[in-house]
């Protein structure tokens, strides 16, 4: 079981880092233009922090109702991990001011 736990954890790690760094730019970037546009669609402000959490979300949403295979909790991780790291870069911002 530990086992599964560290490959997924790893994997995440390197999809963020790799892979998914390289197809999709800079995480806050992205995540910060994603905030953009679902707030000008929803008329409703959003963070980039947010959409990190509303992604997240997203696949709780799919392992719920569907048959999620293992890349559904890679990406759960993966979400989370964004989420934290954006949500410790706005406390900083604001420990700062």
């Amino acid at each position: 079981m530990a086992v599964k736990i560290e490959e997924n954890l790893k994997t995440a790690l390197k999809l963020l880092s790799g892979k998914r760094q390289h197809e999709y730019g800079n995480k806050k970037e992205n995540h910060e233009n994603i905030a953009r546009l679902w707030s000008a669609y929803l008329d409703h402000p959003l963070s980039a922090h947010d959409v990190a959490i509303l992604m997240l979300l997203l696949k709780v949403a799919r392992a719920k109702f569907g048959n999620p295979s293992s890349d559904t909790y890679i990406d759960m991780v993966g979400y989370s991990a964004i989420a934290g790291e954006l949500a410790d870069e706005d406390n900083k911002k604001h420990r700062d001011k």
